[in-house]
């Protein structure tokens, strides 16, 4: 037998095993099992190293490491903390000597750094330099290995600085300027950059924050060439991206069924560029635009359509929505409607629109149109009349009456007093003049009762005065009192009335003068005729001794009649005729003093 039939021994490789054999389950050898445990015990061991590795560098700083010059090397983050605190905390109130150099000149000041905001982040210094519990293999090998110098972390108040160092700098050099767009009502302009000299902030920084962290009591600044943060291509991008565009054409802002069309050279006002990083951005000035929004529109209540004159002439205002919305909604249409090209510049505003009761067209139905009656009555220099009557005037001026309303000059000028503009005047009182407030008001009564009289209105309450005055028409004219004497009359034409009422003050030297127009379509050419003054009445005498008796020299009562004649405008026809009756009690003479005693001949 071979060496290979050995029965222990494996078939050669290019043999199949022997019969009997195929299987079988072969055997391992006893050395395999303690080349395993040799490999556990070595892993161990090893494992063993690395974690008294890691317990020895815990959340110490790596070794021979530095934070700006102070060794904090092999300490373990409280204590490299605790170091950092002693070397760099007394150093925030020691001044340190900033001079800024020019070619102008040179200025020096002190910086505190407690003022400017300047430290040192001590956990944020410590943990840069590697301080911290890591089980990272890279970790330790920089505990055992490292020995890096690096840099403190600082704050600094930027801002501040700025401010200091804009102070410090301030007659040294030429600051930039930067450009600018503006807008006008003439179109867009322009203000092109200029080149300067300034400090540069991030060099002075730098410089301060060295001098600070080395303890040095001195830095040194220099005033360089700076360059505008506006430039030219700054400049041509808002005109092309913003500027020119807005300025372009006008802009609509539609509030539920109404539009506001908003042109260029009204809304000019309200736009700016400014600057934001370096770029020029779009500001809407909110007051300007709420203006011109506010102009065609009623913020809350709706406000009538109405007619008021224009040049002599009547014209109709139209009416305004109400309308109730957020500004910053309105400024945020408007903003992307500036940029928009033509036929995009409509854009719809969230809000709460409320019409108007009277509209625009109901206005115009009115068919005011033409003057159709005047009057006009004088009075005697007395400062008391210029304000009492002009006063009335300015109230009752712009009235319209629609067709079917009654005027009332009570409701219309209300209580005379001082708080409504009024002054203390001459009144008739109980068939004497009176010192009260509104002392003259009667004079703007009579001159509308008049033109309300030409005007073919219906009379519905008037009273004459109780003693006739020789600057009123005879039997037309009217007194008034708060409240109890009112003038009243009503629009009973199918046409709309504007009453425009004015005076033109007497200065001492001439006449004041009070006119009252009313406007409508004409219906009626009004005649009146008077009658002869009869029933003569004598004046009587009276005696007064209170502290405002008045002095007056008496004169005669007397009726008369007045007629007013009606016709149809343009006809020669009489349509109707009206009479107005009055009766004047004669002016007793007031004597201020008592009564002469009579003779006695006994």
């Amino acid at each position: 037998m071979t060496f290979w039939d050995a029965p222990t021994d494996p078939p050669p490789p290019d043999q199949p095993p022997a019969p009997g054999q195929a299987g079988k389950t072969k055997r391992e050898r006893p050395g395999g099992w303690i080349v395993i445990l040799v490999v556990l015990v070595l892993l161990l061991l090893v494992g063993g190293g690395y974690a008294a590795a890691y317990g020895m560098a815990g959340d110490k700083v790596p070794r021979g490491t530095t934070i700006s010059g102070v060794d904090v090397g092999g300490l373990t983050r409280d204590a490299a903390i605790e170091e950092l605190e002693q070397a760099f905390g007394d150093r925030a109130e020691q001044p340190i000597t900033v001079t800024v150099e020019a070619a102008s000149g040179e200025k020096s000041d002190e910086v505190t750094p407690s003022e400017i905001g300047l430290g040192v982040d001590y956990e944020a210094s410590v943990d840069e330099a590697g301080a911290g519990q890591s089980w990272s293999p890279a970790r330790q090998w920089d505990y055992f290995t490292g020995g890096d110098d690096v840099e403190a972390v600082v704050d600094i108040d930027e801002e501040r600085l700025d401010e200091q160092l804009s102070a410090l700098s301030e007659g040294l050099g030429t600051p930039p300027k930067d450009g600018k767009v503006t807008f006008t009502r003439n179109g867009v302009k322009t203000v092109d950059p200029v080149p300067g000299e300034a400090v540069d902030l991030d060099a002075a920084e730098d410089a301060i924050v060295a001098a600070y962290l080395g303890e040095e009591d001195s830095a040194e600044l220099a005033v360089e060439e700076a360059q505008p943060d506006i430039d030219d291509a700054d400049i041509q991008a808002a005109l092309d991206e913003f500027a020119n565009p807005a300025m372009s054409r006008s802009v609509v802002l539609v509030f539920g069924d109404n539009k506001i069309r908003l042109q260029p050279k009204d809304y000019a006002p309200a736009l700016s560029m400014v600057p934001d990083n370096g770029v020029l951005v779009p500001k809407i000035d909110e007051k300007t635009l709420n203006d011109l929004v506010k102009g065609a529109t009623a913020e809350g209540k709706p406000v009538d359509a109405t007619v008021e004159l224009v040049n002599g002439k009547p014209k109709v205002v139209p009416a305004k929505p109400g309308v109730e919305y957020e500004i910053e909604d309105v400024v945020s249409v408007f903003t992307d409607l500036l940029a928009a090209p033509e036929g995009e510049r409509e854009g719809k505003v969230k809000a709460e629109v409320v019409e108007a009761d009277f509209t625009t067209q109901e206005a115009k139905d009115l068919g005011i149109k033409e003057k159709v009656s005047e009057f006009t009555t004088y009075y005697p220099y007395a400062e008391y009349r210029n304000v009492n009557i002009g006063r009335a005037a300015e109230l009752i001026d712009g009235t319209v009456l629609k067709p079917g309303e009654t005027f009332s000059l009570n409701d219309t000028v209300g209580e005379r007093t001082a708080e409504n503009g009024f002054t203390i005047g001459y009144t008739i009182q109980g068939g004497i003049l009176v010192k009260d407030y509104g002392g003259g008001v009667s004079q703007m009564a009579t001159t509308t009762f008049n033109a309300m009289f030409f005007a073919g209105l219906k009379d519905i309450e008037h009273k004459p005065h109780s003693f006739y005055i020789d600057r009123y028409p005879e039997g037309r004219e009217a007194t008034v009192a708060w409240p109890t004497l009112d003038l009243r009359f009503q629009n009973d034409t199918d046409y709309g009335v504007l009453i425009h009422s004015w005076v033109v003050p007497s200065d001492g030297s001439a006449q004041g003068e009070v006119h009252v127009e009313m406007y409508s379509t004409k219906v009626w050419d009004i005649e009146a005729t008077k009658s002869e003054r009869y029933n003569y009445r004598a004046p009587a005498t009276r005696h007064l001794t209170t502290p405002d008796c008045e002095p007056n020299t008496g004169w005669s009562g007397f009726d008369v009649d007045v007629t007013r004649i009606f016709r149809e405008h343009g006809e020669d026809e009489i349509h109707h005729t009206e009479k107005f009756h009055t009766s004047y009690t004669a002016a007793d003479t007031v004597v201020c003093g008592p009564p002469p005693k009579p003779d006695n001949d006994n």
